[in-house]
């Protein structure tokens, strides 16, 4: 694929995480990172996301205000991920940025391995609280679901979509969780995700957690 070029500054970064769901079974692919930015793809200024792996992040630590530049190639399939482009090479922070947000949510510090987010679990988060409130938070995340409809046929009917998930403080004044997410299975079964999966998720935390 054609290598772009892009440069531009940091408006979010958030976990990049795709789920599989199988009726109701779930399962958690960890790839990295999505970094959201506003500059230069190509020969084009707008708004545009990056994902990267947890071996660069570790490396750069990015966070809201950095400005970074390198080479990347639009994802093949943009069902199956959180961003338009991967496969970055090149990378480089060009300036650090030293404002953070004094007054939380949105938290925009310096994104925690994704072990730390494994070991939190989510909460399902609205879709028009995250798009208002939580896509520059650290705790945000919007991912790529995969919906197998026949666990025993892997190469059958599939769907795919996008679900919005909160991984920060149960106590988040921004949080509102939506409506329950349905899933579709064999012979016209729907499994309806109830609040309880949200609370055993993260039952092992505290309220300020």
């Amino acid at each position: 694929m054609e290598k772009v070029t892009f440069n531009g500054r940091i408006t979010s970064v958030q976990p990049r995480i795709r789920l599989i769901r199988s009726f109701d079974e779930i399962t958690h692919n960890y790839l990295g990172y999505a970094v959201f930015l506003q500059g230069m793809i190509g020969q084009e200024e707008r708004a545009f996301s990056i994902g990267i792996g947890k071996a660069a992040h570790a490396k750069h630590q990015f966070q809201v205000g950095d400005q970074i530049s390198g080479v990347c190639v639009p994802v093949p399939d943009e069902r199956m991920e959180p961003m338009e482009f991967y496969k970055v090479s090149k990378l480089k922070k060009t300036n650090e940025s030293t404002a953070l947000n004094p007054k939380p949510p949105p938290w925009e510090q310096v994104c925690p391995g994704l072990d730390v987010y494994r070991s939190r679990g989510h909460r399902r988060l609205s879709a028009r609280t995250y798009a208002a409130k939580c896509s520059t938070c650290i705790w945000g995340c919007r991912m790529p679901v995969e919906m197998i409809f026949d666990h025993w046929d892997r190469d059958g009917k599939r769907n795919y979509r996008f679900e919005t998930f909160c991984y920060g403080p149960l106590v988040c004044k921004h949080y509102k969780p939506g409506p329950n997410r349905k899933v579709e299975g064999r012979n016209g079964m729907v499994w309806v995700e109830e609040d309880w999966v949200d609370e055993q998720n993260v039952e092992h935390r505290d309220p300020d957690e």
